[in-house]
Order: structure tokens, then C-alpha cells, then sequence
């Protein structure tokens, strides 16, 4: 999306200094319960609600919060998906960003993706994403720095009243999450020594492996046993994947990873197996034309386009990575007219937040609530929807990508059945309060 505003042109960090220049360190951008169209909390920021407007994932989006933190002086943001199924959930994110565009069009994405994901999964949770933008220069690892952001972001979620539960995403660890549950309660993901699920990589593994099964199925090409995978992304969950597919017999995985301590770490690992571990550049895509059955984007999203969707030569695009589309409707067409089955992150790599979503209700070994979600014979579970979500594209001679949304708009429209609109309401109270003078 075109970025015309010298606002929106800014970096995150600068953006958070004129917030703080302008004697104020939170903003909201919120959708009109009344009328059409969106706004924001203070005039000279009515240009966030344009462009909020006009993104193509404004769809379903009810509200962003946004907040400099109080020990970091990051720019922290909420995004809050349609939330009449309840409280908004997903995982906090923790990157750079170029410009506050880039930050605002991601969580948008993140959190419409939840959403659906949220939806298909019949769980009662809302789409939700948390960012955190990675300030220059901090050091890798645990550090004071580091710590200062989660503590911060634990005190922005703490603001929000419960409308936003945060857990693990991309660039946070378990520890991470440790520490933002310092400073508030609405979180999942916690270490298992403070009670909570921990890090729910493997099973988000397992939900992809399973849904790579439903589809070859679907598409009459048998199981994964004698079938080569490229695996783009070797971090938590793509390294838990590997595993998994060699359980199933795979012939070959191959294996892409861009960093030298990882790609060590590994070869230990799969040392004398079926795998090739390659090195790649930062950026580089040349892995994605390798040829395979299976397809497996397991590192960040945006990286299938018109410049990678022409040199695939896979017969099934089906990965952990979120958004691995750089547009989803033109991307999705694009695979649909070159034939290549896709099947979308959010329906296949829910094991994540099915992992951590309920464990405030106790824990359970082997719990059938997570359990079903990989059994055919339950209706929401990943099998059930792959299917699905591919023989309506199949009849309808349409993309996956828009037989996903038909099917989950619906869903995530509905309203919770013992706490209605309550979310909702937290979050007009937010607005009208005095949440934005801090």
C-alpha cells in the first residue's frame, strides 16, 4: 500500500517522539459503531484513520491501541480484529519496521488473520495481534533493554483492560512472556513453572504436518511418506516440523536458514537423516523454486509474490508462516491460475494459540479440547477445514484464499454465547475514558 503522509513516512521511533511531544504517549484509531468510516483520537492523527480505512485488511477490524513505553520509549501497538466472539487473542510480535505504514499495515494483517483463525477454530476468542518495534541497536538476547520493552508492553496490556490478551509470537520467547506477565494477568503462553502452557511450537508443528496430510489427501496424492518438503525457515517451529515430517517418512526435507548459529545448532541435530540444511542470504528466495511435493514457508510472511509465485515448482504450498502471501488476494489468484494448491497459515498453524489460548482454566495432559482439533471426526478441526476450504475452491473455481474468508466471516461474526458484546463495550469505554491522557 502507497505511503503519501510524512506522519505514516515516519519510523516508529519517530513517530513515538512526536507523540510525546505532543504531550501525550497513547492514541487509538477506531472504527464508527454509527456511519461508516474510522477515527482517530486526536485531529493531527486523523491520517492513521485514513489510512487504516484504505488498507486491505481493514475488513472486520474494530480498534488500535498504541502506546510509548514508559522505560523503552517503543512504540507499542494492540490491534483488534471484529470482537463480537469474545476477547481479542494473539501472539506479540517483535520486529523492526521501516515506517509507521509498514507497523500499522502488519498488525492489521496479524490481526485479521486471527481472527479467521480464531473463527475456524470454534474457539471463543477474537482476533488479536500485539508489535512491539524493535528499537535500534538493542542487543540480542536476554538484556536490561529487553526487559524494559516486555515490562512495558505488560503495563500497555494491563491499560487496555482485558479487551487485548497478548501470548508468544515471532521475535518473543518464552521468557519473554515471563516477564510481561510481571506486569499484567492478561497473557498466555507464561513458562509452565508459572502455570502456563509454554512454548507452544511443537504443537503448531504438529497442526501444519496434520494439515499437509488432509490436503495431499484431499487432492488424491496419498500421505507424506516418500515426498520431498522444502522447509523455508529453520527457527522453533520450523525446526519442530522437520521432525515431524521425518517421523512420517518424508524422502527428503530441505531445509533453509538464514542464520549461522541456528544452521550449527541443527546439523547436530539431523545429523545422518534425510535432511539438507542449506545457508541463506538475508532476503534470499532461491530456495522457494526447489523442487518439491510440499512447500513449507516457516519464517516471517509477505514472501510470495509476483517474483517467487512464477519460479515455484511444488505441488503444495503449506506452511506455519503467517501472511506468507505479499497480497492475498492477488497472490491467492495467482497460485489458484498456476495450479498450485494453497493452503492458508491460519487454517493449519492454529495448534499455537489452541495450545495457550484456555490454560487460565487449568491444565490437562493430553486435554481433548486440544486434542480434537487434529481428529477428522470433530467439525472445527484442522483436517475438517482443510478439506473444506479446498473442495469449495475446487467447486466454486475459486482461489483457497477467498473460499477461507467465506467460510470464516460468518464465524467470526458470532457473538459470544455468555459474554455478548462485553469486549466491545471495554473498548468504547476506553475511547470515551480517559485511557489516552495516560
Amino acid at each position: 500500500m502507497e505511503v503519501t503522509s510524512p506522519l505514516l513516512e515516519q519510523t516508529p521511533e519517530a513517530f513515538a517522539t512526536t507523540l510525546l511531544r505532543s504531550g501525550r504517549r497513547r492514541a487509538w484509531v477506531a472504527r464508527r459503531l454509527e456511519g461508516a468510516g474510522w477515527r482517530a483520537s486526536r485531529p493531527e492523527l486523523v491520517e492513521l484513520a485514513r489510512f487504516v480505512g484504505r488498507a486491505p485488511d481493514a475488513r472486520g477490524q474494530e480498534a488500535i491501541f498504541l502506546e510509548v513505553g514508559r522505560r523503552s520509549r517503543a512504540l507499542l501497538g494492540a490491534f483488534l480484529h471484529d470482537t463480537s466472539r469474545g476477547q481479542a487473542q494473539g501472539g506479540l510480535r517483535h520486529q523492526p519496521y521501516p515506517h509507521l505504514a509498514s507497523f500499522l499495515s502488519d498488525g492489521l494483517r496479524l490481526a485479521r488473520a486471527m481472527g479467521r483463525k480464531n473463527a475456524l477454530a470454534g474457539l471463543w476468542w477474537s482476533g488479536g495481534k500485539g508489535l512491539m518495534a524493535q528499537p535500534p541497536g538493542l542487543p540480542e538476547g536476554a538484556c536490561p533493554e529487553r526487559r524494559a520493552l516486555a515490562l512495558d508492553f505488560g503495563d500497555f496490556v494491563t491499560g487496555l483492560d482485558g479487551c487485548y490478551v497478548t501470548a508468544e509470537d515471532a521475535g518473543t520467547t518464552p521468557q519473554d512472556l515471563a516477564t510481561v506477565f510481571q506486569r499484567t494477568r492478561f497473557v498466555t503462553c507464561i513458562p509452565e513453572a508459572f502455570g502456563g502452557s509454554g512454548n507452544p511450537s511443537t504443537a503448531t508443528a504438529l497442526g501444519v504436518v496434520i494439515g499437509m496430510e488432509a490436503a495431499l489427501a484431499c487432492e488424491a496424492r496419498g500421505g507424506l511418506a516418500g515426498k520431498r518438503v522444502v522447509v523455508q525457515g529453520a527457527g522453533q517451529v520450523g525446526a519442530a516440523l522437520v521432525d515431524r515430517l521425518l517421523e512420517r517418512g518424508v524422502a527428503e526435507v530441505v531445509v533453509g536458514e538464514v542464520s549461522p548459529a541456528r544452521r550449527r545448532e541443527l546439523a547436530d541435530r539431523w545429523d545422518g537423516s534425510r535432511v539438507e540444511l542449506r545457508a541463506l542470504a538475508p532476503g534470499e528466495v532461491s530456495l522457494l523454486g526447489e523442487p518439491c511435493d510440499v512447500l513449507a514457508p516457516c519464517a516471517l510472511g509477505g514472501i510470495l509474490g509476483p517474483k517467487t509465485i512464477p519460479e515455484l515448482d511444488t505441488g503444495l504450498v503449506c506452511g506455519a508462516a503467517n501472511n506468507p502471501l505479499e497480497d492475498e488476494g492477488r497472490d491467492g489468484a495467482a497460485l489458484f491460475q498456476r495450479g498450485i494448491p494453497y493452503v492458508l497459515d491460519f487454517v493449519v498453524n492454529r495448534m499455537g494459540i489452541v495450545h495457550c489460548a484456555n490454560e487460565q482454566y487449568g491444565r490437562l495432559h493430553l486435554d481433548p479440547a486440544v486434542e480434537r482439533h487434529l481428529d477428522p471426526a470433530w467439525e472445527h478441526s484442522i483436517p475438517n477445514v482443510v478439506q473444506r476450504v479446498l473442495e469449495s475452491a475446487r467447486r466454486e473455481g475459486i482461489p483457497t484464499t477467498q473460499a477461507a474468508d467465506r467460510l470464516a466471516e460468518p464465524l467470526w461474526e458470532q457473538v459470544h454465547p455468555l459474554w455478548g458484546r462485553r469486549t466491545r463495550a471495554i473498548i468504547q469505554g476506553l475511547i470515551r475514558g480517559p485511557w489516552q491522557r495516560g
